[in-house]
């Protein structure tokens, strides 16, 4: 009997190593691992990026892409791109916008065009460090499906390490989505996950959120995180808000129940309101005008809220009807081929 668990146990191990194996085989195009990196305005930071993750990769031993996607830069962004492509066409591809859409879109944009069985995602900013690329993937081979990088001690200022933390925080009591850092976009993802990501429709498409949902054995992984050394963050103070709401329309109703419950608490102390001001006025006590007012203008103020937060969610659903392209791309640079054309994305 115990020989018989023992065969079992030995043959389950060998199932699981064979499968880790083949977390990153060659698809019919000879590419195993995709790297998608979405770029807006980074030249001090192209020709260090390039010249780490492409060493990285091709001291890796396995076959890759590495795609670039521009997202509408106006400096010399663009120029770098197309004299890299010149120099190492065998892994580099170029996908550009015809304006400045998103990070997130440049990313879904890259997403569409992967050949590889797993895709990683990197920043331009060198914040996350290229040479973690191969642990993510080697972590993989574990059998987890998606590994999700999280900074061990940020670099950022005070008002983005806070502002992502309360984004954490909020996302995470909205959505049932649990993520340790929704911000590290170094992450590496089976090529499945993509896939259903791309078929999603959302207006507003929060990547990180969307794959954590389609995961089944995710998992975060420690990466190191450094001061951005050049060019200055793409994200401010209304970004990090648009990104909290597109969390709280995008993946729960829980903002309109929160509203709904308010609304319940807001009317049944109002009734209780109007009963004591009743009495008051029967027994013959002064009234209190300001509080009258106070509390007329906290309910404008919760109405006015309600009315935006349901306009979210009316303003998703106007755009999902409309079926506008999320981006246009102005050209596209590969190996097989040299595109030109304005493409809109289905």
């Amino acid at each position: 009997m115990e020989k018989k668990e023992k065969t079992k146990t030995k043959k389950v191990a060998t199932e699981k190593k064979s499968a880790a194996k083949k977390v990153l085989t060659k698809k019919k195009d000879g590419v195993e691992i995709s790297i998608v990196i979405p770029v807006f305005n980074e030249q001090e930071n192209m020709e260090a990026l390039s010249t780490r993750v492409l060493g990285t990769m091709d001291d890796y031993g396995h076959s890759y892409e590495l795609i670039f996607v521009d997202d509408g830069s106006s400096d010399k962004t663009p120029q770098m791109l197309r004299d890299l492509f010149k120099k190492r066409s065998d892994v580099v591809r170029v996908i550009s916008f015809n304006g400045n859409y998103g990070q997130y879109v440049a990313i879904l944009a890259g997403f569409e065009h992967v050949r590889g069985e797993v895709v990683v995602t990197l920043d331009a900013d060198l914040q996350n460090l290229p040479e973690e690329i191969p642990d993510l993937l080697e972590k993989m081979k574990e059998g987890y499906d998606l590994v999700g990088g999280y900074r061990k001690k940020r670099h950022d200022n005070w008002f983005r390490t806070y502002a992502s933390k309360t984004v954490n925080w909020f996302r995470a009591k909205t959505t049932g989505i649990h993520m340790r850092d929704h911000g590290c976009m170094l992450r590496a993802y089976k090529r499945y996950i993509i896939d259903e990501v791309v078929k999603t429709r959302e207006t507003s498409t929060f990547i990180t959120a969307l794959a954590q949902k389609f995961a089944g054995n995710p998992v975060d992984f420690p990466v190191t995180h450094q001061e951005r050394k050049a060019g200055d963050s793409k994200y401010n103070l209304y970004k990090l808000i648009r990104i909290t709401f597109d969390l709280m329309t995008g993946f729960s109703l829980a903002p309109l129940q929160a509203f709904t419950m308010v609304g319940m608490t807001i009317s049944f102390a109002s009734l209780i309101y109007f009963f004591v001001e009743v009495f008051k006025k029967v027994v013959g006590h002064h009234h209190g005008f300001g509080l009258h007012f106070a509390f007329v203008f906290l309910l404008l103020s919760v109405i006015i809220l309600g009315i935006g937060l349901l306009g979210e969610y009316l303003g998703r659903a106007y755009f999902a009807v409309c079926d506008h392209p999320r981006f246009v791309i102005r050209e596209i640079l590969e190996k097989s081929e040299k595109k030109s054309s304005k493409t809109k994305s289905k």
